[in-house]
């Protein structure tokens, strides 16, 4: 099957023997699966493992100014993020904030090749019992700060009346379905592949797992439009557009800080918006936030309560 790699292909991509293959996977750290007694490897799932793997890189090039009132944001991209940020420009002419929409996982290369004061990020770690935790520690030096911006409900959008009657990721695999999906570095599409993955789907037969588009909102819009018929997102772009949503969960999404960023001026005035009565007005007028949290300081822990 095409985009599958076999034992001794894997091997190859990967510049190791076919023993060291066999380890991996018994170790359960190599993403496999096994059928008609063969093991074989999604391509796009080992391309994934490599980069969240990697962990030696170059020192960067050059590092962020001194902070003189411009606040550079990168990473996911969210509705009440941008309604946060056009807040944060009205209240502090004095200050400039932009946002790089690279996906979680290029948020967190930003962050760590010193290109933006924070990070936002979504990524969900193995054992679906939290967030981003894994991923910062795999992609920077130190742990950075993480702090709460919301949680907010994920899932599949799809026609208002929902005419192709999908409850569930597997009822993509249902034939004649179009599907619009979000790039390969974002948590979105992390959580896709692998609840694809929990349904025994392979994501490259379904037609459009390769047609992205970088935005929530995006995704919406295709579907809006009759281009598309299903793709993941936010409740949020659901009720903004008039769509029907089948949920998936409910999702921690973090603003990660370096510990050398964090009390640059921009970046603490950004942070005192989150109490702020106006912006739980903000999230008011979207569905699908809850803010009870926002703003606090966000701690690895073994047993956290995994999220819903």
């Amino acid at each position: 099957m095409r985009n599958l790699l076999s034992t001794k292909e894997v091997a190859q991509f990967l510049g190791v023997n076919e023993k060291m293959v066999y380890t991996l996977v018994a170790e359960k750290s190599l993403p496999a699966t096994k059928i008609t007694g063969k093991w074989l490897f999604p391509k796009h799932l080992v391309e994934q493992w490599v980069e969240a793997n990697t962990i030696n890189y170059p020192d960067p090039p050059r590092h962020l100014p001194p902070y003189e009132g411009l606040l550079i944001v990168a990473g996911s991209n969210d509705p009440l993020l941008e309604k946060t940020l056009a807040l944060f420009n009205r209240r502090y002419p004095e200050h400039v904030a932009v946002l790089g929409n690279l996906g979680s996982l290029g948020g967190l290369q930003a962050l760590r090749r010193n290109l933006c004061h924070m990070a936002t990020s979504h990524l969900i770690q193995d054992d679906e019992r939290d967030y981003n935790f894994d991923y910062a520690d795999r992609e920077l030096d130190r742990l950075p700060a993480v702090v709460n911006f919301c949680r907010r409900e994920q899932g599949l959008l799809v026609a208002r009346g929902n005419p192709h009657s999908i409850g569930a990721v597997a009822d993509l695999a249902k034939p004649g379905l179009s599907l619009v999906n979000r790039p390969n570095t974002t948590g979105t599409r992390l959580l896709l592949d692998r609840e694809f993955d929990k349904a025994g789907i392979d994501g490259e037969t379904i037609d459009g797992y390769h047609n992205t588009v970088t935005r929530h909102l995006d995704v919406g819009l295709e579907i809006l439009a009759g281009r598309a018929d299903v793709g993941p997102g936010i409740r949020a772009v659901a009720g903004m557009l008039g769509l029907d949503f089948v949920p998936l969960r409910w999702e921690r999404y973090d603003l990660l800080i370096t510990k050398d960023r964090f009390f640059d001026p921009g970046v603490q005035l950004f942070l005192g918006l989150l109490p702020d009565e106006e912006f739980r007005h903000l999230a008011d007028t979207l569905e699908g936030y809850d803010v009870s949290a926002s703003g606090k300081m966000v701690y690895p822990k073994e047993d956290r309560p995994r999220e819903e």
